[in-house]
């Protein structure tokens, strides 16, 4: 009489990103509020009530109103149409940061965590040339170098968080590179490429999905820094950090709404990027698959 053997049943990619959304009630929470920012960022600007760049001086400094629900700016124009559509823009810079820096750190960190040498200490001592700078004057100096442009504000972004990729990639493929699934990968005929590509990278996504859900808040943060001191997107293009900078000279006067409103909009993006970390952690790790 023979005995059936249980065997790991490995999950749809599907199946597992509803697991992990399951399982967790944050992570679905989080996920929940990145979908609402993303369709707003998508459809904002077809769904706001007033054009957010036209003037109404007759109804400048209106409070919150039925008719317009976060009030009316020092020029007539409205808040709530204004938040919205800045949604795109802030999003827009943080992911394109994001992403322009875990590409390029990805790659730098591999490399430099497989192969070794002098490509692993001159790699380390740019980077650390990088991380000796504060990084949000590093990205204040490049700005003003280059131009406040919305891409030289992305460049800025992604160079500052490029060392925080790099070298968290560099450490994962660092120890796994004489790892038995690596050495059995290579024994079996795949090349460096392959073996790094394929089996080794795949292994150190997860603890960078929680950098990357840090980062995307970290972007926004520092575009809208950028922008409140003079240096980010120009006015009068929607922009949290120029709407907080424009109202932090009205609240004095009892004018609150609008520091507030593009504010609160800060703080609920970041609070959601903080929150996705985890969830991308689980749908990214091998080991959850099973």
């Amino acid at each position: 009489m023979t005995m059936a053997t249980a065997t790991p049943h490995r999950q749809t990619t599907l199946g597992h990103i509803g697991y992990v959304l399951k399982e967790n009630p944050v992570t679905l929470l989080a996920f929940t509020m990145f979908a609402i920012i993303i369709t707003l960022a998508l459809i904002g600007p077809s769904i706001v009530p007033y054009d957010p760049l036209a003037s109404d001086a007759a109804r400048a400094l209106e409070p919150p109103s039925w008719d317009h629900w976060f009030g009316t700016d020092n020029l007539g124009r409205d808040v709530l149409s204004r938040v919205v559509v800045a949604t795109r823009l802030d999003l827009t810079i943080s992911v394109a940061a994001v992403a322009l820096s875990f590409i390029l750190g990805s790659i730098l960190g591999a490399a430099a965590g497989y192969f070794g040498g002098w490509l692993d200490a001159g790699l380390s001592r740019i980077l650390d040339t990088i991380m000796a700078f504060p990084l949000f004057v590093l990205a204040m100096g490049i700005v003003a170098a280059l131009g406040n442009t919305v891409e030289n504000i992305i460049y800025a972004t992604a160079l500052i968080n490029l060392p925080f990729y790099a070298r968290l990639v560099r450490a994962e493929v660092n120890i796994r590179r004489e790892a038995g699934f690596a050495l059995a990968a290579k024994l079996s005929g795949n090349s460096d490429l392959r073996v790094l590509a394929l089996h080794i990278f795949p292994n150190a996504l997860p603890p960078m999905m929680v950098q990357v859900s840090l980062n995307l808040g970290w972007a926004i943060l520092n575009a809208a820094g950028l922008s409140f001191i003079g240096l980010g997107v120009r006015p009068p293009t929607p922009e949290w950090g120029i709407m907080v900078a424009e109202g932090a000279n009205f609240i004095v006067s009892g004018e609150w709404w609008l520091a507030f409103f593009p504010g609160m909009a800060l703080v609920v993006a970041v609070f959601t990027f903080n929150l996705l970390g985890d969830g991308l952690r689980d749908m990214v790790d091998p080991r959850r698959r099973t």
